[in-house]
């Protein structure tokens, strides 16, 4: 069964009718998403032109006047992830042209992030070059949450506010009651972000799955530092893409003695094979957000979608007003 939850926040919004100059635009990429942000903040998608020319090409007008205005463009660069960049970036220059005050692109999954630097010679940082397109294309604002790298910020010379999805499954997983939870990041590099989330649920204990190749040609191996057995496991990352990685750390916590494994993760990017891995058996529940729409052929049994819109919607309230983002969502 599917199940679908959101965050309970206090809406500091007001009326947002008497309030002519905030505009709240949705691309293509998730609709469905803009449109519960549109309802949290009291307010309508503003009205625009989108179609295709033969060739592929994009085209975007925005058919009200936002001379002057606050305008939002959410759009998740999800797949197909150049369409809806290109989208984005038609959409930003749109609005810079019809003289919209000031232009935040609003990306609850910021797409190319993980190309952050250069491990190797001779390639690209793409997630350096989606920001200076973006920059580029007249953005004067990003909104984005859970990047795959916080330095990713540093990419912009614009104000930028990163926020995070793990309140609202933390909230759901508070609710749930589970007991002799330990919090697991699935390599090394996620330490610090299961780390934040082991303490906001009551000072979990951590673990960590630690992947190591000792020769080219050799399988990996994989230990668990930490105390597993007879726990529910609770893997945290920030994306599911094709779930390997997830899927071999849920099988090793299994080996080790975990008594149940649950998965969480901000963006459910689900490339294949990742519903068939998901939907073996190894989790008791794999635990999403909605910040990337997930098609009715990509939902299993054990899946359970959270809404971020009312997060992100407070947040847009919150830079439209002045007022503290970083306080509320940490």
């Amino acid at each position: 069964m599917i199940r679908s939850a959101t965050l309970a926040l206090q809406p500091s919004v007001s009326p947002v009718a008497d309030n002519s100059r905030l505009r709240l635009f949705s691309g293509s990429a998730n609709i469905p998403l803009s449109q519960e942000v549109g309802r949290y903040l009291g307010m309508d998608l503003g009205p625009m032109v989108r179609k295709r020319f033969a060739d592929g090409e994009i085209y975007i007008q925005i058919q009200e006047s936002i001379r002057g205005c606050d305008v939002y463009l959410m759009q998740p660069t999800c797949c197909p992830v150049n369409d809806h960049l290109m989208e984005l970036l038609i959409m930003v220059d749109a609005c810079r042209r019809a003289s919209a005050r000031q232009i935040t692109a609003v990306m609850p999954y910021y797409g190319y992030a993980r190309a952050d630097r250069k491990t190797a010679g001779r390639e690209s940082i793409t997630a350096k070059l989606v920001a200076n397109l973006i920059t580029q294309a007249g953005a004067n604002r990003i909104l984005a949450m859970d990047l795959h790298s916080a330095q990713i910020q540093g990419y912009f010379d614009i104000p930028f506010d990163h926020v995070y999805g793990s309140p609202v499954v933390l909230d759901y997983l508070q609710n749930k009651q589970l007991e002799d939870i330990v919090v697991v990041s699935p390599d090394v590099g996620g330490v610090a972000r299961a780390r934040a989330f082991a303490k906001k649920l009551d000072d979990a204990p951590l673990a960590i799955i630690d992947k190591r190749r000792q020769a080219h040609n050799v399988a990996e191996v994989m230990n668990v530092i930490g105390d597993v057995r007879g726990k529910t496991a609770v893997l945290v990352d920030d994306m599911i893409d094709t779930a390997g990685t997830i899927c071999e750390g849920a099988r090793l916590l299994r080996k080790e003695g975990a008594r149940q494994v649950y998965a969480c993760a901000t963006h459910a990017v689900f490339s294949p094979p990742a519903i068939e891995r998901l939907s073996s058996g190894l989790f008791e529940e794999v635990i999403v957000t909605n910040t990337i729409p997930i098609a009715e052929d990509k939902r299993f049994a054990q899946l359970t979608i959270l809404s971020v819109a009312n997060l992100l919607g407070e947040t847009i309230w919150r830079i439209h007003e002045d007022s503290s983002v970083s306080s509320m969502f940490r």
